[in-house]
């Protein structure tokens, strides 16, 4: 833990040093500190920030703002860590020589079902969405999430629950090396996307094909699919694991702040 502390913090300070070299110095806590302060809290305190200050200080022995300025400080940031990792997203792609890729989704409730109507952290029947994997409908947000075929994040997109995952795909505007396939199930399946990334972009959309499909797979494609489909169900499993069963939050925005740490935490801990 100490270790990847230090490893988190060097990495960001040298980042930020870069992309912020005028930052204020009187501040008592660097931009560097609070971000490693975020993550090491959605790494191993369930995203509790005050857990994780007590443990910055008592540690590393960290100067710390009060709750409300270093909350406040960390949602001023936000933008700089979806920066942060798409950046990172991009010196992994380049170094992913057999670039293979693959896509997938998982919901993010932010309630039970009973306790919709009660819900005061979101208010739209857009975040009412329908989880196939349990068969079940949940509330919240769909994450979807494009990663290496070692399971290593490389880009994601946060959507309201109800979006389906072509359409999400559509609006991600990805953006892998040429060359590249990107493994998906049936629920990716545009076959108007799958030309345009080919014609234009040189990336091959591989979904799996329904029984129906118009354009069937051949017996050796479909073992391919089907294998890169487990390490789907293995690499997406790895990144729940570090989501709690619950996020507590009081606004929209810093529940997703939440869940970019999340999936920041877990990628800094694969390649860091």
């Amino acid at each position: 833990m100490e270790d990847f502390t230090i490893a988190i913090y060097c990495f960001l300070d040298d980042y930020l040093k870069i992309s912020h070299p005028k930052e204020d110095v009187k501040r008592k806590m660097s931009n560097a500190e609070v971000l490693t302060t975020a993550i090491i809290a959605a790494r191993y305190f369930s995203a509790n920030f005050v857990k994780a200050r007590c443990y910055m200080k008592q540690v590393h022995g960290c100067k710390m703002t009060d709750k409300s300025n270093f909350n406040r400080h960390v949602h001023r940031l936000s933008d700089e860590l979806t920066n942060i990792f798409f950046s990172l997203g991009q010196s992994i792609k380049q170094l992913n020589t057999e670039a293979q890729y693959i896509i997938d989704s998982f919901p993010v409730a932010v309630c039970k079902n009973i306790r919709i109507n009660r819900c005061k952290l979101l208010k739209n029947k857009a975040y009412r969405g329908y989880n196939h994997s349990k068969r079940e409908y949940f509330y919240g947000f769909k994450i979807q999430i494009i990663t290496t075929a070692d399971g290593i994040p490389t880009e994601f997109l946060i959507t309201a629950g109800s979006f389906h995952d072509a359409t999400a795909f559509e609006a991600m505007n990805i953006d892998l090396p040429a060359g590249s396939n990107l493994y998906a199930d049936s629920a990716y399946t545009n076959y108007e996307l799958e030309d345009y990334y080919k014609e234009l972009e040189q990336i091959y959309l591989l979904a799996e094909r329904k029984s129906n499909s118009k354009r069937p797979d051949s017996p050796a494609l479909k073992f391919i699919k089907k294998m890169m489909r487990k390490r789907i169900e293995t690499s997406f499993s790895e990144i729940l694991n570090y989501f709690p069963r619950k996020i507590h939050a009081v606004t929209p925005q810093g529940f997703i702040l939440k869940l970019v740490l999340f999936i920041c935490a877990y990628t800094f801990n694969r390649v860091i």
